[in-house]
């Protein structure tokens, strides 16, 4: 099969979606992979490293996607990108569509198959290829946070650890699965004061026992959610539905009442985030004030630490992909319930439900 490798258009995205050991490995098994020109740069990696894995510099991003049948991205598609997509292709990528309606129509009409890593599932439930990645936003939202707090940036002027004598800061992370597991890890080891707040109670237990009574655990209802975020400094959104929306888990009214230059950083922005508050950012230009809370609410949060993130997403993606390429897209979905249960688009259809549900289309089970 040739896999191509096009080049991250986003705003500060660095990564790529394959290393030169992974075009190694997929050379091995017999694949051609086609590489746009400078697409690892910003990860370290140079044309000649991937030359030397085996890998075609493409002389450009359509000549790439001309040659291809299968593409392996890092993350969604921009408008601009859609053109080049044909029917008898097979997209490989984040896509997290229940949040972009122009997108999700482009693709549609292009009648690809797009296969987004964040739905597929192993075969104990887990989400594995979101889950380095968010556990790089889950650690990253922390630091980011505490940057924010400065006085400088638009904060309140507070130092998270505190000092001997001052109290250190409030911490309110909403959701316990990787993304707030991995916030409330760095949350803690920062010596910042920590709440999480989750509807699973087996997952504030495991927490608890972690953590043995270095951090407030509540069981989450509104009332829990309004009490905590008032108190809050710093504020967290890693509430996840695979697939679908996440859901407002604050208000715009609850917003006015939080502390001045609190600092609300939302990873749950991929899909429409949990604040009511929450719209997309860029690395560019990341923050933005509502009643006096700054709002940090970039949807590619990793793309800035890539040697970091392009080596984790590889190691796993990789057996994927070898299994997409070797044994057919079709054969692949198949043998593998877990696989097929990434596959969003397919054909023009919409085979995901919670992409249906969130853009009101008809959905088509894949099987």
């Amino acid at each position: 099969m040739i896999i191509g490798v096009p080049k991250e258009i986003k705003d500060h995205e660095y990564r790529v979606s394959v290393t030169p050991d992974g075009v190694r490995t997929l050379r091995q098994t017999g694949h051609d992979i086609w590489i746009e020109p400078s697409a690892g740069v910003g990860s370290g990696y140079s044309d000649d490293d991937y030359r030397s894995a085996g890998a075609i510099i493409a002389e450009s991003k359509e000549q790439l996607f001309q040659q291809a049948t299968l593409i392996v991205k890092v993350k969604d598609p921009l408008l601009s990108e859609c053109r080049f997509f044909r029917s008898n292709q097979t997209l490989f990528t984040y896509l997290h569509l229940a949040s972009l309606p122009e997108i999700t129509k482009a693709l549609l009409d292009s009648k690809i198959t797009a296969i987004a890593y964040e739905t597929i599932e192993a075969k104990d439930g887990t989400l594995p290829m979101l889950k380095p990645m968010s556990e790089i936003a889950g650690r990253m939202s922390v630091q980011i946070g505490a940057r924010y707090l400065e006085r400088t940036q638009g904060g309140r002027g507070l130092l998270l650890a505190g000092v001997p004598g001052v109290e250190p800061g409030k911490v309110a992370v909403l959701g316990a699965g990787v993304v707030g597991r991995a916030a409330t890890q760095i949350a803690v080891g920062m010596g910042a004061q920590v709440t999480v707040i989750n509807l699973d109670l087996e997952r504030l237990r495991e927490l608890d026992e972690l953590y043995r009574g270095r951090i407030v655990t509540r069981a989450s209802t509104q009332a829990a959610i309004e009490e905590t975020v008032l108190a809050a400094d710093l504020v967290i959104g890693a509430v996840l539905v695979p697939g679908a929306r996440a859901p407002k888990l604050v208000s715009r009214e609850l917003v006015t009442r939080m502390k001045r230059g609190a600092v609300v950083v939302d990873v749950a922005v991929d899909q429409g985030g949990c604040f009511e508050t929450t719209k997309p950012t860029t690395h560019s230009d990341p923050v933005y004030t509502v009643d006096g809370v700054l709002h940090y609410c970039v949807s590619n949060m990793p793309g800035i630490v890539p040697r970091t993130s392009t080596v984790a997403l590889t190691n796993a993606t990789l057996p994927y992909l070898l299994r997409l390429a070797s044994q057919g897209v079709e054969e692949a979905v198949r043998a593998d319930a877990g696989l097929a249960n990434g596959v969003n688009l397919a054909g023009g259809k919409v085979t995901y439900r919670g992409v249906a549900d969130a853009h009101g289309l008809r959905f088509d089970p894949l099987m």
